[in-house]
């Protein structure tokens, strides 16, 4: 029996965000490490596009089936041999969001998958036991998006908790903060609040055992961290990069009365994400204070590897022209 054969395959993930469209093509094969060769963005804020009725608005609409469509003329020009196209909570939250994957599908050609929040937490936990391998012994990973946090926790690929819960960035500022900067009562109030909201999973975490290493991954994470003095993304995703709970208390105190104008500037901070940089910050102590964690490990990897790599996990093998079958069904569900 000769050696296995592996195929190159390049791949666009196209990840339908509450803050962002975002496009990352890869060269990868099954066993191999994912390449980057192309990323772009559109920044779109859906979860503000979001009626009081609950729906997408219209013109919510028409800027995501734009990027979309730029999106996939980006990924055929680039020559991707397959799209993985999914969304998180502001397209799965829409009321109207059957309609809104129709349009996109009918008008572009882009097939966009809705993932669960839990689904959000399995896959982000594969790609950080990938990237930190089998020695970390059991994981516990946290992500903070623009809608929800995911937490993740086992000693294999497939974690023994997963849970999502309705306390992303963006989220909480829309919901918690009425002025930029927000109140010191704002702040503190919302501070109580968050840690009230994860004390059932404080308890859920406990049960499941003590972990080896806890993990951070996500741009606020990322963020919050450079911010605190973890070397910046020119220094290449194996420097390894903290967040401490005493560092993070003070940068709360720094940031929490700068508006989102001036956050802007800092470096670290993406001008599309200043205004809930705050909110973000109260999350991550919130969670690390619940959790009892005194120091997080940030990973570069997060939900679009572990998208990419279950995708070449579950290929069967590879046709004549070398690209792969697998993917992630309407529901979520692996297939």
């Amino acid at each position: 029996m000769g050696p296995v054969r592996w195929f190159l395959v390049r791949l666009g993930v196209l990840d339908v965000g509450s803050n962002t469209v975002h496009l990352l093509v890869v060269d990868a094969h099954r066993g191999a490490h994912p390449t980057p060769m192309h990323s772009e963005k559109s920044v779109l804020r859906l979860a503000e596009q979001i009626t009081r009725a609950g729906d997408l608005s219209r013109s919510g609409e028409e800027e995501l089936i734009r990027a979309v469509d730029s999106a996939r003329a980006s990924a055929v020009r680039l020559g991707c041999e397959d799209v993985l196209a999914f969304a998180t909570s502001a397209v799965r939250e829409a009321k109207n969001s059957a309609k809104v994957l129709a349009r996109v599908a009918a008008e572009t050609g882009v097939d966009l998958r809705v993932l669960s929040g839990v689904d959000e937490a399995r896959l982000t936990f594969l790609a950080v036991r990938r990237w930190f391998g089998w020695s970390a012994g059991q994981l516990l990973v946290l992500d903070i998006g623009g809608g929800s946090l995911e937490v993740a926790m086992g000693r294999d690929e497939e974690p023994v908790l997963a849970e999502s819960l309705p306390l992303g960035a963006g989220r909480i500022t829309r919901t918690r903060f009425h002025r930029d900067p927000p109140t010191r009562s704002e702040v503190v109030a919302t501070s109580a609040w968050l840690e009230d909201q994860l004390g059932p999973l404080a308890g859920k975490i406990a049960r499941a055992g003590r972990p080896d290493r806890v993990v951070a991954t996500s741009k606020t994470f990322r963020s919050l961290a450079r911010l605190t003095g973890s070397a910046p993304s020119a220094a290449g995703p194996r420097v390894r990069r903290t967040l401490t709970d005493t560092a993070l208390r003070q940068l709360i105190s720094f940031v929490s009365r700068m508006p989102a104008a001036d956050l802007a500037e800092l470096e670290g901070v993406s001008p599309s994400r200043s205004h809930q940089l705050v909110a973000g910050a109260l999350v991550a102590q919130a969670a690390m204070r619940a959790l009892s964690v005194g120091e997080l490990e940030i990973c570069p990897w997060a939900l679009r590897e572990g998208v990419i790599l279950r995708r070449l996990d579950l290929a069967n093998g590879t046709d004549d022209t070398g690209a792969v079958r697998a993917g992630v069904s309407a529901n979520g569900e692996d297939r």
